[in-house]
């Protein structure tokens, strides 16, 4: 069996894993990155680089070499409801370097991210290679078993990072078990063209029954139609004319091209779960971003809160691990400093998907915008506070621990 010795070990290249491996590599860390795909092609995944994040990629000193990536930029969003549009975030006024949404396909990000942690000589990404089993010795995790393209692999560890994801396989092995809240909604996702003329660039569109999510990918537009949960198989049994029709109805501007929904491969379902980890950490090993919180898809912010956990992990841990395996109560201050923003954030997530969005899909006759959109949309000012919350969440994180050869 092939194995590797390592001060780190991350299992998932996705938003949280790349960003630690990038920032422990950074500092010197000798790390490596489990990927179990053998690129990062993967469709309908989230792609909302926040503000906090923009800020980030600044504080790295990536600020050119990211303005070149392909995406587009959105400074305001809005609600639709009778087919009236009602402005609820205005991320220009944001207290921040970068005032706006950023849209990218999320391969694109986590490429670049690859790419730039590929410039330290303490970072490794090992694709298509799986993450199966836990190695442990007295209560101590000390590394991963993996299972690559040459055969099974042992990478040996001071410290597991866990970030493989909401049904993360090396939670389960490590014996945690995520506290579930629940969650009214699914989402189907599909891709429409975008054409000149179009509305607004981001917009979630609210009738009764039904509600459309729109996301301004440049030449086309990323939707997520919003059932309830497991409406799905009643949605595909109406057929897909139906389907189409139900989308034309809730963004007309759309109607002209639903026939682009060509089958029922085109659409994916996402099923929306909501939980988190009372305890993220065990002897040698720690669970950030989807592993320790799923998030519900309401506000994107999903990507912003994994990326925040992998700063406040390297900031926190890059020192003590220089000096060899990691105390546990090292791997508790990270959890101690990320649970309050998570708990906040679900605890908005759960009221949204509760008094609007599950509202919305029950009615059955044309409602009224809800008061706290009517009143947003009539004073501006207010719309930074959901800009806030959404761009830059509840405590961001910035880099702290300083680059070593």
């Amino acid at each position: 069996m092939n194995t590797v010795t390592t001060r780190l070990c991350i299992v998932g290249g996705g938003p949280a894993g790349m960003m630690a491996g990038l920032l422990f590599a950074r500092a010197g860390i000798e790390t490596v990155v489990l990927e179990k795909h053998a690129d990062f092609l993967r469709d309908f995944r989230g792609d909302t680089i926040h503000p906090s994040t923009l800020d980030l990629m600044d504080e790295l000193g990536f600020t050119e070499r990211f303005r070149t990536l392909p995406q587009r930029r959105v400074e305001h969003l809005s609600g639709v409801v009778g087919g009236r549009s009602y402005r609820v975030a205005d991320f220009s006024r944001l207290p921040t370097r970068n005032r706006f949404l950023s849209f990218m396909p999320q391969w694109d990000f986590l490429d670049f991210l690859a790419d730039e942690a590929g410039r330290y000589p303490a970072f490794r990404l090992i694709r298509r290679t799986e993450a199966r089993d836990l190695i442990e010795a007295d209560g101590q995790v000390l590394g991963v078993r993996a299972e690559g393209p040459d055969g099974p692999v042992e990478i040996r560890s001071d410290l597991v990072l866990c970030a493989d994801g909401r049904h993360s396989r090396m939670r389960d092995r490590a014996g945690f078990t995520p506290r579930a809240f629940g969650a009214p909604i699914d989402v189907l996702w599909f891709r429409l063209s975008r054409r000149d003329g179009d509305p607004e660039a981001a917009a979630g569109r609210f009738g009764p029954g039904r509600i459309l999510i729109t996301l301004d990918r440049g030449d086309a537009w990323q939707c997520a139609y919003v059932v309830p949960k497991g409406g799905d198989a009643a949605l595909r049994a109406k057929g897909l004319p139906a389907f189409r029709d139900a989308v034309a109805q809730i963004a007309p501007f759309l109607a002209d091209r639903t026939g682009e929904i060509a089958d029922w491969d085109a659409v994916k379902l996402l099923t929306v779960t909501v939980d988190r980890l009372e305890r993220w950490h065990r002897p040698g090993l720690l669970c950030i971003g989807d592993a320790a919180h799923a998030m519900s898809p309401v506000g994107g912010v999903g990507i912003n809160l994994a990326i925040q956990d992998a700063v406040a992990a390297a900031n926190l841990l890059a020192g003590p691990l220089r000096a060899g395996p990691v105390a546990e109560a090292d791997l508790a201050r990270v959890q101690g400093r990320r649970m309050f923003p998570m708990r906040a954030t679900q605890a908005l997530q759960r009221v949204i998907q509760s008094r609007v969005i599950a509202a919305s899909l029950e009615a059955d006759a044309p409602f009224r915008a809800p008061l706290a959109l009517r009143i947003l949309d009539a004073v501006p000012l207010l719309q930074v506070l959901p800009a806030r919350m959404i761009g830059m969440g509840v405590r961001p994180e910035h880099v702290r621990v300083s680059a070593r050869a």
